[in-house]
């Protein structure tokens, strides 16, 4: 179905694994699946208190819990983004000319109504399918 298909690996929810299995039945054969985590910005008086290798540390955190994410078949390019998740992820998908973004919605007390702040973001300004997770 999809070529080259985002999975936003929101690693603080628990949507990575469905996300990955749900990329992988909707790939093409031939096709490429790009696992990608957005850090967000650490406000400015916050970053004084953060030791100098803080950036490195957050680098080598996020990539092992990618990795077990992703799962062993290791079939999944891992990349990591900074910035604002729902705008970073709409604009990545653009630059790469994805042709599919999995997202996955955190639970709200109104989820029945309402997608996370990230998912609504992207399913409006993304420029191909998004496809989200309860």
């Amino acid at each position: 179905m999809y070529k080259k298909i985002i999975v936003a690996l929101g690693l603080d929810h628990g949507h990575g694994e469905a996300a990955m299995d749900m990329a992988r039945l909707m790939q093409s054969s031939g096709g490429e699946i790009l696992a990608v985590h957005v850090v967000e910005p650490v406000s400015g008086f916050a970053s004084y208190y953060l030791p100098d290798d803080h950036e490195e540390q957050v680098r080598k955190q996020t990539l092992s819990a990618m990795a077990e994410r992703v799962g062993p078949a290791k079939d999944a390019e891992l990349v990591i983004l900074h910035g604002h998740p729902g705008v970073i992820l709409s604009e990545y998908a653009k630059s790469i000319e994805a042709d599919c973004i999995v997202v996955g919605s955190h639970k709200t007390e109104l989820n029945r109504f309402l997608l996370g702040s990230t998912a609504a973001r992207v399913v409006r300004h993304a420029h191909c399918a998004v496809h989200v997770l309860r």
